[in-house]
């Protein structure tokens, strides 16, 4: 690598302030028996919360109880949870941690018979990033899939400490201004607002806090469905795959027509399509923040998108032959 000089970088505030504290991590194979991650699996899913173990989610740890010690010697047939030569306090804690802070749908989701990492700030799959010592195994282990090998961190540097091995930084984004403290304080950048080339005629509107949850879906839907009758492209933007999808579902029970983008393949496929039609008249789109940053909507649709996409659905029909050979037909319409 070249030495560090000066540094550009695309949305700057995601990087250096929502995931100043995200690790770059080198990592190696290390080979541990799998059946000790299955093991461990069952013990986590009988051990009782409170009773067993305790839970801090703000700082994602987990602490066995004496009871759960006991407990889990007992089961395991040994006199030492923390003995080196055993070091089965590891896969313990790892399955009750993926049990507790490791959310189907929302960490992660799994395609075939993996287990893939949802990143929390966009919501798209993290194609070839595995939960290092031992957690992405206890994962696997509660979804009963097949164990792959354990990784073991050999280095690591937050983002933050890495841009600031760069003499000279800079970035944009369209959301830097509430961060410009951080950015003052921290890396000593300061934040430069371009106006905007038309009136700003975005009304903002203030909170709305519900006591429950589900009172506050309800509204969601109503409000959706009171802004689909006037004609107005609606886009609702969730923090989960499993929050999208079950907003979806209550949209299904009211009877509104609407798509979802979220992490799962079968929306990812349709992500440019789902996004170009986003902004027809009445069209509802249910959204991770995989459609936040860099998305472009255009209101009323795009037209020459879709117009694209027919023209190749029509007029090159492709007919994949025995032999393997794909062979591109083109068709006229009289």
């Amino acid at each position: 690598m070249r030495s560090f000089n000066y540094c550009v970088i695309d949305e700057v505030d995601s990087i250096l302030i929502d995931e100043a504290r995200t690790p770059l991590i080198i990592s190696g194979l290390a080979e541990k028996p799998s059946d000790r991650y299955y093991k461990a699996a069952k013990i986590a899913a009988a051990f009782e919360r409170d009773l067993h173990y305790t839970v801090d989610e703000k700082q994602k740890t987990v602490l066995l109880t004496e009871q759960g010690y006991e407990d889990a010697e007992e089961i395991l047939d040994v006199k030492d949870l923390y003995d080196p030569r055993e070091q089965w306090a590891s896969y313990v804690i790892n399955a009750i941690k993926a049990k507790e802070l490791f959310l189907r749908d929302v960490n992660y989701i799994i395609r075939g018979k993996e287990v893939f990492i949802v990143d929390e700030f966009t919501g798209r799959v993290m194609q070839g990033r595995r939960w290092s010592d031992g957690l992405h195994q206890a994962v696997e282990a509660k979804e009963g899939l097949p164990i792959q090998n354990e990784t073991i961190t050999l280095a690591s540097i937050s983002y933050q400490n890495f841009f600031l091995q760069f003499p000279k930084i800079c970035g944009m984004t369209g959301t830097a201004a509430t961060e410009s403290a951080e950015f003052e304080s921290i890396y000593k950048l300061k934040v430069s607002i371009v106006p905007t080339n038309k009136p700003m005629i975005r009304k903002d509107e203030s909170d709305v806090v519900f006591r429950a949850s589900t009172g506050k879906w309800r509204a969601v839907v109503v409000e959706i469905s009171r802004m689909q009758k006037t004609g107005r492209p609606v886009l609702v933007g969730t923090t989960s795959v499993e929050q999208s999808d079950s907003l979806s579902e209550q949209l299904r029970e009211a009877g509104i027509p609407h798509e979802v983008l979220n992490a799962k393949p079968e929306n990812v496929e349709r992500e440019a399509e789902i996004v170009a039609q986003s902004g027809r008249l009445g069209a509802v789109t249910i959204a991770t923040n995989m459609a936040g940053r860099g998305t472009d909507i255009i209101l009323g649709g795009n037209a020459e998108f879709i117009a694209r996409l027919k023209l190749r659905e029509m007029l090159m029909p492709r007919v994949v032959k025995p032999g393997g050979i794909c062979i591109s037909e083109k068709t006229s319409t009289k």
